[in-house]
């Protein structure tokens, strides 16, 4: 028989919300090893067995995040409107979680990560949540909803939207009395003007004198 795992996954679990508590409270300059074991009333041994240094905690917080996203959009019920599936995943889901999880929105979503390697194991867990975005457009383009755009594209409007309308309410830009109405309403705009061909520039012409 092997050795029993001295450190296991609800020892993990428990180190993340540390992690994240610390974060909300005193901002990602305050995370350290030593805090979050302190936290947790454990060692920092546990925290460089489970999650090899501090770079590594980081990338648990960001997996943890997408992982998070990934799951919500999955369980979110669909309906025969595609349209209003869409704008309710970023309301329901990626607004909730901005507001719930604002460390991880900032650490996962708008923190780089300065190892290549680590980084990859954000980008798979980001893939996987973003395919969960992309299967609700592609219900839009099965409709004929997308004007022309490809699935990625507007996917990735969308998304940009949400990361933006995130930012603000959590600066304190738009007020969480209005805040939902605001994403619908911005989100709704968005998803209907996927409907229109979008517009082509002008080719340039040369003119000779």
């Amino acid at each position: 028989m092997g050795r029993p795992r001295e450190h296991d996954e609800r020892t993990a679990a428990a180190l993340l919300d540390a992690a994240e508590r610390i974060v909300d409270s005193s901002g990602a300059d305050a995370l350290s090893v030593r805090g979050v074991a302190e936290d947790v009333g454990t060692t920092t041994r546990a925290v460089y067995s489970l999650f090899g240094s501090k770079d590594g905690l980081v990338v648990a917080l960001s997996v943890r995040a997408f992982e998070m996203l990934g799951a919500s959009i999955r369980a979110l019920p669909l309906t025969k409107d595609p349209a209003a599936d869409l704008v309710e995943a970023g309301v329901v889901v990626f607004r909730d979680f901005a507001i719930g999880h604002p460390s991880l929105f900032k650490i996962a979503v708008q923190r780089n990560v300065g190892s290549p390697t680590l980084a990859d194991e954000i980008v798979n867990a980001q893939v996987a949540a973003f395919e969960g975005l992309e299967a609700r457009v592609a219900r839009l383009k099965h409709a004929g909803l997308l004007g022309g755009r490809t699935v990625r594209d507007a996917a990735s409007q969308f998304h940009a939207l949400c990361e933006g309308l995130a930012a603000l309410e959590l600066r304190g830009q738009i007020s969480p009395n209005e805040g939902e109405r605001l994403w619908r309403d911005a989100l709704g705009a968005l998803v209907v003007g996927f409907n229109l061909s979008p517009r082509r520039r002008p080719r340039r012409t040369t003119t000779t004198h």
